[in-house]
């Protein structure tokens, strides 16, 4: 008879055979006919394994991003080419020469600053505006209860699935009613105000964090209103920045409610003077069209890596709001 520890000791080393024999098998490994492992394998960590298959799954994708990217580079390299090099080679990507007239005479040609100026106050304030009522609203759906308020959200949540092009008549006939045909009123406001799909966002931001925070601040005295201000709107910041960035896109991108409501040229948006322009040299230089396309595009580019930043660093540190 052996002792104990002599048969512990002749025992341990299947142990350790069965466990990496089994961490092999869940890492996609081999295992030998006798049921070990490699030696050369045994010596990889699992997460060293699936850090490499993960390889094929990163170079698809890397692939797949440049390919959805590749459209944007060739327009903005497209309006650095002049008229010649359009016409005698319009699959060319790199310009030669290179130029920046297309810059200068599509700026010129509309009032293009000042379209610029209206779709920029047009989205800050449909932003500022739109981030407190939707917040707000969502915060009442998710912890005031009242009457009926499931029913309320019910139809907030249909809504999104009634086409604009739908009700465009019966609004149209509102903002004439008050008077705001023909002003930034009628973007501004109705875009302040009518957000389902903010709401939703909003009341799922609020649901995320613990209903426990809420009922102790109200224990210790504080009022709806400044646990919604002073603590919940803080906690729901990243997420807020992400729908800001949301909304503003869909303003500057609106094209269908501008070219209905408004007619005087020097109240247009980007979008409005863009077809505009398209309209007049869209045959006669591609490259003008290419230039104004890249200017009006790139502002929300900025715009999304400016805000794409500001939420990685509020999720890294806002604590429960970062959920």
């Amino acid at each position: 008879m052996r002792p104990d520890s002599e048969r512990t000791a002749a025992t341990q080393p299947q142990v350790t055979t069965t466990s990496a024999t089994a961490n092999a098998a869940a890492a996609g490994g081999t295992v030998n006919a006798a049921g070990t492992v490699p030696t050369e394998q045994r010596k990889r960590p699992l997460l060293v394994q699936l850090r490499d298959a993960a390889i094929p799954t990163r170079i698809v994708l890397i692939v797949g991003a440049l390919l959805m990217f590749a459209p944007f580079v060739w327009m903005a390299l497209s309006s650095f080419k002049t008229l010649p090099q359009l016409l005698t080679e319009p699959l060319s990507i790199i310009p030669a020469p290179w130029t920046g007239e297309n810059f200068a005479e599509a700026w010129n040609a509309l009032p293009f600053p000042r379209a610029y100026f209206n779709s920029f106050y047009i989205a800050a304030l449909t932003v500022a505006g739109g981030l407190v009522t939707t917040s707000m609203a969502g915060y009442a759906f998710a912890r005031i209860p009242f009457k009926g308020s499931k029913w309320i959200f019910a139809i907030v949540l249909v809504t999104q699935m009634v086409p604009k092009q739908v009700t465009l008549v019966p609004f149209y006939i509102l903002m004439a009613r008050l008077g705001w045909v023909d002003s930034h009123l009628s973007l501004i406001i109705p875009g302040m105000l009518v957000n389902p799909f903010g709401i939703f966002l909003a009341r799922q931001f609020v649901l995320s964090i613990p209903a426990e925070i809420d009922q102790a601040a109200q224990v210790d005295g504080a009022s709806r209103w400044r646990v919604y201000w002073q603590m919940i709107l803080p906690m729901i910041r990243p997420g807020l920045g992400a729908l800001g960035i949301i909304i503003a896109i869909d303003v500057w991108n609106a094209f269908l409610m501008p070219l209905i409501l408004l007619n005087s040229t020097e109240l247009f948006t980007v979008p409005l003077l863009l077809a505009q322009f398209q309209g007049q040299f869209g045959g006669l230089n591609t490259g003008l069209i290419m230039a104004a396309t890249t200017v009006s595009t790139v502002p929300m580019l900025i715009a999304f890596v400016i805000g794409q930043r500001q939420i990685m660093s509020s999720l890294a540190t806002s604590g429960l709001g970062g959920r």
